[in-house]
């Protein structure tokens, strides 16, 4: 079933980033749904083709999606869609390339397909559980990198400067807006590791998380513990994926050390 699986979230996939790059090409109208988190026509197009080309051919699947309302429906049922129209909207409305469609299948509590299609570059990502990832149909794999000191991360180089971060000297590489894009360059070897400092949306991490983990990573939320999915509420805590067990500690020890100074800095001022 997986492997009929992702031929059908593939052909859904390069369907809907045709359109993504038809409707972008006339500017697309965007608002926010809340302080910080835009959203353009193109996310709410992209939704509806994909609910109806995965829907119409997997109807006992539930349904997890940016721009639709979750009603829950989906934790009655065995597989559910969880689906990031666009994730990664900043870049797109601006013209870039870091953004990404997203859609995993997720089975009793785990991602068992991925996907990320990333149309601008035409790279698509995909795995399927126990049987590897790919990057445009070649394997792929993590760099191996073993620690911390020289590794390469997909941040800003602010945040090495910054007073927070007092580990060793590292490489900020390109930093896609889409959080999925960012673990598919740990999955690829372009990147050592990532972090993300926020609670991380189960619909923006499922698909990208089976794809570094098929391509030899690690993937863990900042306490250690694997990433679940579908659950009533669809968060995991501050995600860290790394390519060894060994950065992958350093890391996480790093990054939860860094949101403590912040949330410190930021108690002293407003005392």
């Amino acid at each position: 079933m997986s492997a009929d699986d992702l031929a059908l979230m593939t052909a859904a996939a390069r369907e809907a980033g045709a359109l993504a790059l038809d409707l972008a090409k006339g500017g697309v109208e965007k608002w926010e749904k809340s302080p910080g988190n835009p959203v353009t026509e193109a996310d709410v197009a992209i939704d509806g083709l994909l609910s109806r080309r995965l829907l119409s051919r997997r109807p006992d699947y539930g349904w997890l999606s940016e721009e639709r309302a979750d009603d829950l429906t989906r934790l009655n049922r065995d597989r559910a869609f969880l689906v990031d129209p666009i994730d990664g909207t900043r870049d797109y409305v601006r013209g870039r390339s870091g953004w990404c469609i997203s859609i995993a299948v997720i089975d009793g509590g785990i991602p068992t397909v991925g996907l990320l299609y990333a149309p601008v570059p035409n790279l698509l990502y995909t795995a399927r559980l126990g049987k590897g990832a790919y990057r445009n149909g070649e394997r792929i794999s993590v760099s191996g990198k073993a620690e911390l000191s020289g590794a390469r991360l997909p941040l800003d180089a602010d945040t090495f400067r910054s007073k927070y971060w007092q580990g060793p000297p590292c490489a900020p590489v390109a930093k896609p807006n889409s959080i999925a894009l960012r673990m598919a360059r740990v999955a690829e070897g372009e990147a050592d590791a990532m972090f993300d400092g926020r609670p991380s949306r189960e619909l923006d991490i499922a698909a990208a998380a089976l794809i570094v983990m098929e391509a030899g990573g690690i993937v863990t939320d900042s306490k250690g513990a694997a990433p679940s999915f579908n659950k009533p509420v669809a968060r995991n805590l501050n995600l860290v994926a790394s390519a060894t067990q060994s950065l992958h500690e350093e890391v996480r020890a790093e990054m939860t050390a860094m949101i403590d100074r912040w949330r410190a800095d930021r108690a002293a001022k407003r005392n």
